[in-house]
């Protein structure tokens, strides 16, 4: 009798496997390999589940052929083994977005992720979970204050010594850094070391533990906006501190929600809406090759990298983009059309935030208002300073912000 629960279950079975191999398959899971006409994954899983090569397929690069082959497949057996949790980072997520639930069977094992919070002994309710596979180790920058529990998928044996340098360039140089590897099967060892002192040479295949701690004067990078100025490098053209912050309480990033930066300068605004919210995405037109360099490497400093940045100006450059959750206009405002082409491209329920400075940005901010609604709000902000031997108010130029809920 098959221990699969039911004829009529999904053709696509997709198979978390630990290093442990077969021995730790479910009935179920066995089963399913036996009756799948071609099982798809990697060297490394054809290997745990003894596949025998006739029905086994590596995945094509690029991967979309291999999607498209497995719904070629549709109503025949077919597996896809995946390592720990295909959920979790992992490519039963990818497939989701393609093939229907009621299609797809997943079976997860405890994924290296869970195994590296149990060996450690730290609640995975209370770690902060990032995936530098295939991805800056720049992103880890975001994560970072004192006290930060951090585990970090990785993309081969030469992260975790990435990961030290970053902490030690950070100010976290005696953090505690564990990197885990093979967990789960008879090859798994532990390596641990203080960042500054990290030496360690590792496996590919490991999971990397940080436990944050600072050295004196590490200055604090909070995840709510409004850095300090001298976080960023810039020309002069930076939305100052309080105005930045003011701006992105209107702008409301949200997880996952796509922020249009018109003018980014040098890009604070859209790496602050990026670091408040997880997976919120930015594309920051900005047309000067040289505020486009600096904008590059203040997000890769603050934790951004992915910060997508266009040598375009708008409105011009704004067709064909993804629509946007929210636009910020912090120049351009001048130009002709500009205000209608990014309402027009905004989702229901978006928002736009447009500051002006001068007397001309200002006038077109009172039309729009006056036309579409919203709100006005005039922001002035003074800043103590030395005035000879005392102490008095100098103030920023004021800054007139028009918003807008689609």
């Amino acid at each position: 009798m098959s221990a699969r629960p039911d004829p009529a279950s999904p053709w696509l079975t997709v198979i978390g496997i630990g290093e442990d191999g077969l021995a730790g398959l479910s009935a179920i899971a066995r089963a399913a390999l036996d009756e799948a006409g071609i099982v798809y994954g990697g060297a490394r899983h054809q290997d745990l589940a003894e596949v025998p090569g006739a029905r086994f397929r590596s995945w094509p690069s690029p991967f979309h052929e291999g999607v498209a082959e497995l719904e070629a497949r549709r109503d025949r057996p077919t597996v896809v083994l995946a390592s720990g949790d295909p959920m979790w980072f992992g490519i039963g997520a990818t497939l989701a977005r393609s093939i229907p639930a009621e299609e797809m069977l997943v079976l997860p094992a405890p994924s290296s992720l869970s195994l590296a919070a149990a060996r450690l002994g730290w609640p995975l309710g209370e770690v902060e979970i990032l995936s530098l596979h295939g991805r800056p180790v720049d992103t880890l920058r975001a994560a970072l204050h004192p006290g930060a529990r951090i585990l970090a998928l990785t993309s081969g044996a030469r992260t975790p010594g990435e990961i030290a340098d970053l902490l030690v360039d950070e100010g976290y140089g005696e953090s505690r850094v564990v990197v885990l590897e093979h967990l789960g099967g008879p090859a798994e060892r532990r390596v641990e070391a203080l960042a500054e002192s990290f030496e360690g040479v590792v496996a590919d295949l490991n999971v990397t533990a940080i436990e944050a701690v600072p050295v004196r004067d590490t200055p604090l990078r909070a995840r709510v906006p409004g850095l300090p100025d001298d976080a960023f490098r810039h020309d002069g053209k930076l939305t100052k501190r309080e105005i930045r912050a003011a701006t992105l309480a209107r702008l409301m990033p949200l997880p996952g929600s796509l922020l249009w930066d018109v003018g980014a300068g040098s890009g604070a605004v859209a790496i602050e809406w990026m670091r408040a919210a997880r997976g919120a995405r930015a594309i920051g037109l900005e047309p000067h090759d040289e505020r486009r360099a600096v904008a590059r490497a203040n997000a890769a400093a603050l934790g951004t990298p992915g910060l997508e940045l266009l040598d375009a100006d708008a409105p011009e450059g704004l067709e064909g983009l993804e629509a946007p959750d929210a636009v910020f206009l912090g120049g351009g405002l001048t130009a002709p059309g500009m205000i209608e082409a990014v309402l027009r491209a905004l989702k229901p329920g978006g928002r736009l935030v447009a500051n002006a400075v001068t007397l001309e940005s200002e006038a077109v901010l009172l039309a729009a208002h006056a036309r579409f609604g919203g709100e006005l709000t005039r922001i002035a902000i003074s800043r103590a300073s030395p005035v000879g031997g005392m102490t008095g108010w100098r103030p920023l130029m004021p800054v007139t912000q028009w918003s807008l809920v689609r």
